[in-house]
């Protein structure tokens, strides 16, 4: 039992993990890297490191994730308010542009494959590997189902990476691409109609919901909360699903996958293997979308720029705006965001539907 005082009971693991929390949140202030999120992950590593604070385990954190994170509540709303955040208009203006979503889940597999060789089961594999989609609230979603043990491991690894995409795209997008490549002006996007906008996240639930079931919770949601968006009479629910709730769920998302963070099931070997495998993820799943980009142009009449297929991982609006940047770089009038936003919404989907397909295949 802990006395007056928790410093004797201190161990140099508690050490590490408030150092490691300390370190998130200078992350998230200093640098403004996903600083919703790995503010609160860093002060609830902290929090759940303190030895008799109660906090996690049994305590409030504990009920959180019991209740919340484990029945999935949190991650589908906040789904929902994403759902009412994101403009699917780029990708319905070009509607190709859905591919190189899609071959940016990629890094997904290849991680899979690459934690089943390491030793990982297959359950554990998918939810490592479903950190290529850079999509943190799918990654909590599957591996809550497949790989509870894994949580805090896969969290932070998925929001690290997110909040790291200025750092590690750069280079492989200019590796994979030549200068002429990065030049590439598209073609103004066309206008999306009202009745399009709303017609498309109704198709998608029906779509999804007959083809793979499994997806539903997360792309239902996800549609349900842009519906609020485009259909023009729902505004108030709109704007409670992207304020309101998307803050508050972010609070306890945030908080309880900071608890999870305790010496005891952070600390050993399969975290850095789980963070080493989170790399190789997202570095292929951006070379993915840039590949398939680059062989379509092949049969193209009108060429795509193809770092927009780096755009493919779901890190909204942050992969789209680091395409933007770079074709600034090579050309100050080349204006690509717009493009880019296609495959980003796109990737959004695409993770989701993989998650789905795991889940059902190991579920």
């Amino acid at each position: 039992m802990i006395g007056l005082t928790a410093i004797p009971y201190l161990t140099p693991g508690n050490v590490i993990m408030i150092l490691i929390g300390l370190i998130l949140i200078y992350l998230g202030i200093h640098r403004q890297m996903e600083p919703l999120l790995l503010v609160p992950i860093g002060i609830g590593a902290i929090l759940a490191n303190i030895p008799g604070g109660d906090i996690a385990g049994d305590g409030v954190f504990g009920l959180f994730l019991k209740h919340l994170i484990s029945t999935e509540i949190v991650p589908l709303l906040i789904f929902l308010g994403l759902g009412a955040l994101t403009d699917f208009g780029p990708l319905l203006a070009n509607p190709i542009t859905f591919l190189l979503g899609a071959a940016a889940q990629l890094g997904i597999f290849i991680a899979f494959l690459g934690a089943l060789f390491l030793g990982f089961t297959a359950q554990e594999a998918a939810s490592i590997g479903i950190i290529g989609g850079a999509d943190g609230p799918t990654t909590i979603y599957t591996t809550t189902i497949l790989a509870p043990h894994l949580l805090a491991a896969t969290a932070v690894a998925a929001y690290s990476y997110m909040s790291l995409v200025p750092l590690i795209q750069p280079p492989i997008i200019k590796a994979l691409t030549t200068k002429e490549e990065r030049r590439i002006k598209m073609k103004q996007l066309r206008t999306v109609s009202k009745t399009t906008r709303i017609i498309f996240p109704i198709a998608t639930i029906i779509i999804t919901g007959l083809l793979a079931p499994k997806a539903l919770p997360l792309i239902g949601m996800l549609m349900t909360g842009n519906l609020f968006r485009e259909s023009g009479v729902t505004e108030r629910l709109a704007k409670g699903a992207r304020d309101e709730l998307l803050n508050i769920m972010t609070i306890l998302l945030g908080l309880t996958v900071g608890s999870t963070m305790t010496a005891e099931s952070f600390l050993h070997p399969k975290t850095l293997l789980v963070l080493l495998l989170g790399v190789i993820a997202f570095a292929s799943a951006t070379a993915g979308g840039v590949l398939l980009a680059k062989l379509m142009n092949l049969f193209l009449k009108d060429k795509i720029n193809p770092m927009i297929g780096a755009a493919g991982v779901s890190a909204v609006p942050m992969s789209a705006r680091v395409v933007q940047k770079l074709a600034l770089q090579e050309d100050p009038s080349n204006h690509i965001l717009m493009h880019a936003m296609g495959p980003n919404v796109a990737g959004v989907i695409g993770s989701a539907a993989a998650a789905g397909i795991l889940i059902y295949l190991l579920g």
